[in-house]
């Protein structure tokens, strides 16, 4: 597992995003001393095909908040704090490089879910939220895309 967005929120959790195996991306919440189960569990599978049990199989281990099976290949993570979007304070915004998408999270307590995404028609590599409050969007420089920041 890959850990490709790492961000504390306002009441000082801290929250992580991960590309996983072949599927199964992950939103964890970091607890002190817990165990996530990868190798053991997740859900998705092996590059080379083999099977890994999901979490609900094995509930000793701290399962993931969020999953995506149709993964989104989470890159850059910022939860949202300005002015410019006030309806989006607090929620998690997250790239999406196989997704080409901005990912929105919104949060309830140790709790967390999708819901919304917003087609980007390119990778994207990193998101920042700006001294202004604007979103920055950093799209991944590919196949001639050029790596534009939005």
């Amino acid at each position: 597992r890959n850990i490709l967005g790492m961000v504390f929120d306002g009441q000082g959790r801290l929250w992580a995003h991960e590309m996983g195996p072949a599927g199964g991306d992950e939103l964890n919440l970091i607890e002190r001393g817990d165990n996530y189960g990868y190798p053991i569990v997740s859900n998705g599978d092996h590059y080379d095909g083999r099977e890994i049990p999901d979490h609900d199989t094995a509930p000793e281990f701290n399962a993931p908040e969020i999953t995506w099976t149709e993964v989104i290949s989470p890159a850059g993570f910022i939860i949202y704090s300005g002015d410019r979007f006030t309806d989006w304070r607090g929620d998690g915004l997250a790239g999406g490089l196989s997704g080409q998408a901005l990912v929105r999270v919104e949060f309830d307590g140790d709790q967390a879910r999708e819901v919304e995404r917003y087609d980007m028609e390119q990778r994207i590599r990193e998101v920042e939220q700006g001294p202004d409050g604007d979103i920055w969007v950093l799209e991944d420089e590919r196949e001639g895309s050029g790596g534009r920041l939005l």
